[in-house]
């Protein structure tokens, strides 16, 4: 009677143990062993440390839950709790972080954060209408045209197939009225849609294409920056708040130190990566950045009102004019 009583004891004991641990379920398009891939994962480790055990972070890298979108809806029901994706993969959330990567429309990369940190108040409260929490943000970099041709003016491009999310159609009315050719595709499509043909372009941050060796087909990178990139680690407010409350402050700082580490060190990382990618091939294509303003210019009606709503829009513009360009 007593072992009975002992074995129930430890069932109950260890159930006990089991509904005190905290499981999240992220997801990311980070490569697997890639910088971001490994971040995520010391953040795993830090966390389960700080916790002594009741917070884990699984990670699920390099697509693995498909798309952004995708990862953005399995949020949604519950079956990812959190998410490491890029401003324009947020558009299945809000619109509005998709002002910071509009092509042509900030100088450079300190002015395209320095007019974030101005708006950034504005972008969590409407994450934290929908239920999600922005634990970090960082750069993820500036966002250069890879292409299977030397395109060197936007009247060359117009010949091109251009990659661009799936799930945002303004964004394509976009692209067709500075001239191009989008081709509305899965991000994990890209490489064998590069492969066949379907598209000739990709704008995206040198590093990741480097990592899903997108460069062995779109060999020419434009060497002045498109546009620029910040991702975010996004968790579900439910889940996050079922972590004890005297944990999450330990969790969001070791979070926070994290994002900062990606900053320091991204630029490096991005430049490391250019030069990895001309050893084996690839050419920088040096072009003139005033025709390419232009044309992207005549994007910005569409995008304004379209892809991120107008009033938000015009904040980010003041709040760029108020920015040093350099």
């Amino acid at each position: 009677m007593k072992k009975l009583l002992l074995a129930a004891l430890l069932a109950a004991l260890a159930t006990a143990a089991r509904a005190q641990t905290v499981t999240l379920k992220l997801g990311t398009l980070a490569p697997q062993g890639s910088t971001w891939h490994d971040l995520l994962r010391e953040m795993a480790q830090k966390w389960e440390q700080a916790s002594g055990g009741k917070v884990k972070l699984r990670i699920y890298a390099g697509g693995a839950q498909g798309s952004e979108g995708d990862m953005v809806r399995k949020m949604g029901i519950g079956q990812l709790q959190a998410a490491a994706i890029s401003n324009v993969g947020m558009h299945d959330v809000i619109p509005e972080p998709q002002a910071l990567s509009v092509p042509f429309l900030f100088q450079s990369e300190g002015q395209m954060e320095c007019a974030f940190d101005k708006v950034r108040p504005r972008v969590e409260q409407a994450l934290e209408k929908r239920g999600l929490l922005a634990l970090q943000w960082s750069r993820i970099g500036a966002i250069h045209l890879f292409c299977d041709s030397p395109f060197k003016t936007p009247a060359e491009m117009s010949r091109a197939k251009i990659w661009a999310w799936e799930g945002d159609p303004k964004s394509v009315e976009a692209f067709r009225a500075a001239g191009m050719q989008p081709v509305v595709l899965s991000a994990n499509d890209m490489y064998p849609s590069l492969q066949t043909g379907m598209i000739n372009c990709v704008p995206n941050v040198p590093l990741y294409v480097l990592t899903a060796r997108l460069f062995e087909k779109a060999n020419n990178m434009m060497d002045v920056s498109w546009s620029y990139m910040m991702g975010a680690t996004l968790v579900r407010k439910d889940a996050w708040e079922k972590i004890p409350a005297d944990l999450r402050p330990k969790l969001l700082q070791i979070a926070k130190e994290l994002g900062q580490k990606v900053d320091v060190e991204v630029r490096r990382l991005n430049a490391d990566a250019v030069g990895a990618m001309q050893k084996q091939g690839l050419q920088v294509v040096k072009v003139d950045a005033a025709p390419w303003r232009q044309a992207m210019e005549r994007s910005w009606p569409v995008v304004r009102g379209g892809v991120v709503p107008a009033e938000f829009f015009d904040a980010v513009k003041a709040a760029r004019d108020a920015c040093p360009a350099k």
